[in-house]
């Protein structure tokens, strides 16, 4: 039994947590076996990620003291709680490919920078691609027209030269 300093510590790192995630996914882990719970924390934890199991009673306390109160409907039963640091997609992907392949994970709601996200909608953001990708596609993009532009000059200086040498070859048989 943990005493009442051991669950304010737990509150306020739930706090902290919550705080300074993009994203959170809530799910109900029932069914799930240690080692295949370890192995998403692992891979999670390679995309500077987490997931916590959480007491639902400490975790409503801490979502009502920094006014996520929305999530308090989805406190309900076994809840583990991912917390997303870095890009808000990618543990969203790696959650839904795990209950794909581990279908005693159930994901309850999500919550994206403030925003509530129902199961629906936690698995769109996870199709959505990653941020590395949505960056060399915006890159990609705007080079497209750079290197068309740089070609069409190419082009150009090519066929002067082309003219020149036709020139000097004229010039020179003449």
């Amino acid at each position: 039994m943990a005493t009442r300093q051991e669950k304010e510590q737990q509150v306020a790192e739930l706090k902290e947590k919550f705080a300074r995630a993009r994203v959170m996914i809530l799910a109900d882990y029932r069914g799930l076996n240690v080692s295949n719970f370890n192995l998403l924390r692992r891979q999670l934890q390679e995309q500077q990620a987490e997931i916590k199991v959480v007491k639902n009673t400490l975790a409503k306390i801490a979502v009502k003291d920094i006014g996520l109160d929305s999530l308090n409907d989805f406190l309900e039963g076994q809840t583990a709680i991912t917390f997303g640091f870095e890009d808000p997609v990618v543990p969203a992907q790696l959650l839904m490919k795990y209950a794909k392949e581990h279908t005693q994970l159930k994901v309850k709601a999500g919550m994206l920078e403030g925003k509530l996200l129902g199961k629906d909608e936690v698995k769109a953001l996870s199709d959505l691609p990653s941020r590395e990708v949505l960056i060399a596609r915006a890159v990609g993009g705007l080079a497209a027209p750079l290197s068309s532009f740089v070609g069409v000059l190419q082009a150009n200086l090519r066929n002067f030269v082309y003219v020149l040498q036709a020139v000097k070859e004229k010039k020179e048989s003449a």
